[in-house]
């Protein structure tokens, strides 16, 4: 995997990879909490797929990786770090975006950045009354946890409160080789705390914040995900003006990525085709 670096606004490097033909339409892969190039939830196989028509490019999001980690933080910097890697792939891209990757996604098409089309897997939007909703001091206690020195703590966090896992569950990670790097990034997770904003309190009205995101948008879940992320899913897509929604069916939150490579390479494909103006 070769990296390459572009430098964001603030002056933060930026690492990234490439996969897929020079000449070929551009497609940003924007990680959700915790992932990064390193730890791909996919191990590469949604780049190599889509890398057959499309320069696929996944990056480090800042604080994570190679990548550098400018403060104070703002959502605003994270967006910055997407316009810069659009300008260096020749001014337009596409973007996809899985978990609270996709909010960012969506926040950064929100922003006007020059983006053809988004695709977005199960943004993790709390809008129903089928579960509980994030407690409102939830990103006040990450923060606290990362100032105390207790990386490990955001993450768990992260998992049992915003994710719903099983507290012996994540016990039972702790254990595990790949644990210290989830440590490692453990003080991002308060940046896709801020990313989420107020969408997992509960109210779908937080929602309304999209409505002018026109950019054709593919909604994607799971079919066997949890209801309220099929919800989070349903209610996203009511907002956008230019969504198409696509349910694959057996997957949950943690999907196959051949079954979620297969899906994006159909939408991104009918976008590059589509007529100019359609």
């Amino acid at each position: 995997m070769t990296t390459h670096i572009v430098t964001s606004a603030d002056g933060t490097p930026i690492a990234f990879s490439v996969t897929g033909p020079a000449d070929a339409p551009a497609i940003i892969s924007v990680d959700g909490a915790t992932m990064f190039r390193a730890m791909d939830f996919s191990d590469g196989a949604v780049g190599r797929q889509l890398g057959q028509a499309f320069r696929f490019v996944t990056y480090d999001r800042r604080g994570r990786g190679e990548s550098g980690d400018t403060h104070p933080y703002a959502v605003e910097r994270e967006i910055e770090d997407i316009a810069a890697l659009i300008d260096h792939l020749g001014g337009r891209a596409a973007l996809f975006g899985v978990s609270s990757g996709a909010v960012l996604a969506l926040r950064a098409a929100k922003a006007g950045l020059p983006i053809d089309a988004l695709a977005c897997y199960e943004p993790p939007f709390v809008v129903s009354s089928d579960r509980e909703p994030v407690a409102a001091d939830y990103v006040e206690r990450l923060d606290l946890a990362v100032a105390d020195g207790r990386p490990g703590d955001a993450v768990r966090l992260l998992m049992t409160e915003a994710a719903l896992t099983p507290a012996p569950v994540v016990d039972s990670m702790v254990e595990q080789p790949f644990w210290p790097a989830l440590e490692g990034v453990g003080h991002t997770v308060a940046y896709d705390g801020r990313i989420m904003g107020d969408t997992m309190l509960g109210r779908p009205e937080a929602l309304d914040v999209f409505h002018d995101v026109g950019t054709p948008t593919l909604v994607l879940s799971g079919g066997a995900s949890d209801a309220w992320m099929t919800t989070a899913a349903e209610e996203l897509a009511k907002r956008l003006p230019n969504a198409t929604v696509e349910v694959l069916p057996d997957q949950t939150h943690q999907v196959d990525p051949a079954v979620l490579a297969a899906a994006l390479f159909r939408y991104f494909t009918s976008i590059a085709n589509a007529p100019a103006g359609a």
